[in-house]
């Protein structure tokens, strides 16, 4: 049954904008361009259908708090209520307390936690050792920093005070020295900067052990260093454990009056095996994913006229094939071809670059596999540009 003219979306949109509404396409969406989804890989590579990044105001000071970040401690009394000591009231005679502007530990307080568990994040504490500086090695200036109340960051007064080195200040305690002491004098502020990526064990079986990056005075002393369990003191500890999705950061209570300021954590994109999409993952994911993206800009497809609507539909087709989707961008093109042939020579011209655009496209669907490989559409496209003349130099 013929259509109507007027019925048909992909006539709807007449020849004299169609070089506009092409270029909008395939510009705007990126498509049939780099290589396209595969097995492990939603996404197409320059992807334009990817997310944008969200905006992130960077703070005026470096080492403050971006606009993203989760405030734990900010100097004030008020903040801290976002912490809790864990030695039982009972048990406590000492608290914690906030001073010139510090979060201070009182020895004998024990170790104080953050209210709200977090996993995977970016983390900024800045601490000062106390002075006059009093002990040596592992009794000067000893506190910690236990991501997920587990895996310790050591804080020690390492300068010009040596002490073993996988307890160092900077290293993964029991597991990893810092690369280098970047210390400054006792009673001056430290900064540290932790990447953290949780171990993940399911079921017994390692998934991914899990890494710490750490910048002690922006120098990296540690490099993606594998946790390996998380060491212990005079132990190691077998990765065999479930570990939980977020735990509670905690500070060490060693018998120093350490100080700590400026306290702030970001969460990080879930990696692949915590569901992440935006790198590489697995087969399974990867299929759900395009099969997700596929059916949006279908949908997205049906709002369009034309030969915009044309390609949205065959962009579809790049994350997952659908034989009613090709077969009415088929249509869609046949018709734009019987359009085309009734123009005059001048008003044919006037098409080229919109036709050689939708020749890259089928070539592009038909060399990833995703459209057959003979097929009439790319055949009388190649023959219209053969005819007039159109190739590209």
């Amino acid at each position: 049954m013929q259509r109507h003219p007027n019925k048909d979306p992909f006539m709807r949109t007449s020849l004299r904008g169609l070089s506009l509404i092409i270029f909008c396409a395939t510009t705007a969406h990126g498509a049939f361009h780099g290589d396209p989804p595969d097995a492990n890989h939603p996404w197409a590579v320059h992807d334009a259908n990817r997310p944008q990044p969200p905006r992130v105001e960077p703070p005026s000071v470096v080492g403050n708090a971006p606009s993203d970040a989760v405030i734990l401690f900010n100097g004030t009394e008020a903040s801290l209520e976002n912490w809790i000591h864990t030695r039982p009231d009972n048990k406590r005679k000492r608290d914690w307390i906030v001073k010139d502007g510090a979060l201070q530990c009182v020895p004998g307080s024990g170790y104080l936690a953050s209210k709200e568990p977090f996993g995977d994040c970016q983390l900024h504490v800045e601490w000062s050792a106390p002075t006059p500086v009093k002990g040596t090695g592992q009794g000067r200036g000893n506190s910690g920093i236990f991501l997920m109340e587990r895996i310790e960051v050591q804080v020690l007064d390492n300068y010009e005070n040596p002490s073993y080195p996988d307890g160092s200040a900077g290293a993964v305690y029991g597991v990893m020295p810092p690369a280098a002491n970047a210390l400054r004098a006792p009673g001056e502020w430290q900064s540290y900067d932790i990447i953290f990526r949780r171990p993940i064990v399911r079921d017994g079986v390692l998934i991914d052990e899990g890494s710490m990056t750490v910048l002690v005075n922006g120098v990296v002393v540690q490099d993606s260093t594998p946790l390996e369990g998380g060491g212990g003191h005079m132990k190691r500890k077998a990765l065999n454990t479930v570990y939980p999705e977020k735990g509670r950061l905690s500070l060490q209570d060693h018998g120093n009056p350490v100080r700590y300021r400026n306290i702030w954590y970001r969460p990080l994109r879930p990696r692949a095996a915590d569901g992440g999409t935006d790198g590489r993952i697995s087969e399974e994911a990867s299929l759900a994913k395009r099969a997700e993206l596929a059916a949006t800009i279908r949908s997205d497809a049906q709002k369009l006229d034309g030969m915009a609507r044309i390609l949205r539909q065959m962009e579809s087709l790049a994350y997952a094939e659908d034989s009613p989707t090709w077969t009415e961008a088929e249509r869609g093109i046949e018709a734009y071809l019987k359009q085309v042939n009734s123009l005059s020579k001048e008003e044919q011209n006037n098409q080229r670059e919109p036709t050689l655009q939708l020749h890259q496209a089928l070539k592009y669907l038909q060399k990833h596999n995703r459209i057959p490989k003979e097929n009439p559409s790319l055949q009388n496209v190649g023959a219209l540009i053969d005819a007039q003349g159109w190739k590209k130099k």
